[in-house]
């Protein structure tokens, strides 16, 4: 019983680590956009 809840406390922070990082992305590429289209003008 230990093993399946330490297994599942593990993939839930693995989980919402995968999530952060897909947010920290979104605002990278966001980011990038933004600054091309403020050199464009």
């Amino acid at each position: 019983m230990r093993k399946i809840i330490g297994f599942t406390a593990i993939a839930a922070g693995l989980l919402l680590a995968g999530c952060n990082t897909v947010q920290g992305v979104g605002r990278d590429v966001s980011s990038v956009g933004q600054t091309v289209t403020k050199a464009a003008k």
